[in-house]
């Protein structure tokens, strides 16, 4: 089949999903057509069933912000034109999936039938699609489309909970290739961050507020005091100047390393011995999956979809929202003992199987197959 893939490019959790969703069906010998503003992050281009087109707004002194969705439906009739694109798979309900609908209708006055599935990831839905600016177009976006998905069942509730949805929403998790994952690290050293004697602890994010970066801060101060640690924060954001001031406040600067945002995110789980996400919401987790999957216990809120993919107790542990020293405690009974930390590093390994690529892209398959059938059969 041959399917457009809409998503934003950058480092974004929903980004990484459609990216390598779109390179496992390449493998798969679908031929995937990556429809955005920017080469996607992880999106490797050498494979012959892999393409990338770029989507141009051209600068206009008519308006004060560049029609995007404008460019990009535009853009998606072109493409499937040009190289018969028979199904699109749109990521975020707006832009993307409004923008598709429209495509769909143009190529309708031409006699083209286009199914589009569309999948929610979180902030469509649980912060920017609840504003009143924006709640009739997501509600919209979301009815037009032949097909929904979501990628938790917590994330479906919401939807439903906070949307005049007529849709069915079928949940398809996000999901990892557990097999890359049983690759060592290739280069970064542990040695080169932490003595031998010190646990690695690590968070990755996009340092906004509802990641709440400061309880990353002060759950690791008090785990800390009692093991010798490092902390490794990954990710750019907002947040991420007032946290380098709060560990300076701390007196814990010598212990907290910033690297930004990273393409080295499996090399530096690699050497990791605990993850924390102690988010306001998740709509799944997918970091704490990575986490999981390079053999690295979380501990994190319970909220949102993350209950669904960390087991509390197997492969980690879960904590009331900003209840730093219950993190600390439980993250201090993971890493004083090496054979407890041992014990829960394989269960977060045995736990991301569960959600191994394979299994995830038989289900959106699946599910392509039947929106193909009712739009064009």
């Amino acid at each position: 089949m041959k399917i457009g893939i809409v998503c934003y490019p950058t480092f974004g959790g929903s980004g990484v999903v459609a990216t390598e969703l779109g390179m496992a069906l390449a493998t798969r010998g679908h031929e995937i057509h990556f429809i955005t503003y920017r080469q996607p992050v992880r999106l490797e281009l050498l494979d012959k069933n892999i393409h990338f087109h770029e989507v141009n707004v051209p600068e206009y002194p008519l308006f004060h912000y560049q029609p995007y969705e404008l460019a990009l439906s535009s853009k998606l009739v072109d493409m499937v034109k040009m190289h018969g694109i028979e199904l699109l798979h749109v990521h975020y309900a707006i832009p993307h999936a409004y923008a598709g609908y429209m495509a769909k209708k143009m190529l309708e006055e031409e006699g083209i039938k286009l199914p589009m599935v569309t999948t929610l990831h979180g902030t469509d839905i649980t912060l920017v699609g609840k504003h009143p600016f924006y709640k009739p177009a997501v509600t919209f976006s979301i009815n037009k489309s032949d097909l929904v998905t979501s990628v938790s069942e917590s994330l479906r509730q919401d939807t439903f909970d906070h949307f005049d949805v007529k849709q069915e929403i079928h949940v398809v998790p996000n999901f990892i290739d557990s097999e890359r994952h049983k690759k060592p690290p290739m280069v970064c050293k542990r040695e080169r961050m932490a003595r031998k004697e010190e646990r690695i602890v690590t968070h990755i994010s996009n340092f906004r507020k509802v990641k709440r970066i400061p309880d990353v801060i002060k759950t690791f101060y008090l785990i800390q005091k009692e093991v010798p640690s490092k902390l490794i924060m990954v990710g750019e954001g907002p947040e991420k100047e007032p946290a380098e001031e709060l560990c300076e406040n701390l007196g814990i600067g010598n212990k907290v390393i910033f690297v930004g945002n990273s393409n080295e995110v499996d090399q530096i789980l690699g050497y990791s011995d605990l993850f924390l996400l102690p988010s306001e919401t998740e709509s799944f987790g997918l970091a704490a999956l990575e986490a999981m999957a390079n053999g690295v216990p979380v501990v994190s809120s319970d909220t949102g979809g993350i209950p669904e993919v960390n087991e509390h107790g197997y492969s980690g542990y879960l904590c009331e929202v900003g209840d730093c020293d219950d993190m600390a405690e439980k993250s201090l009974s993971i890493l004083r003992d090496p054979a407890t930390l041992e014990r829960f590093k394989q269960q977060a390994i045995a736990q991301a199987a569960k959600f191994d690529i394979d299994k995830v892209v038989d289900m959106y398959e699946a599910l392509y197959e039947r929106a193909f059938a009712e739009v064009c059969l």
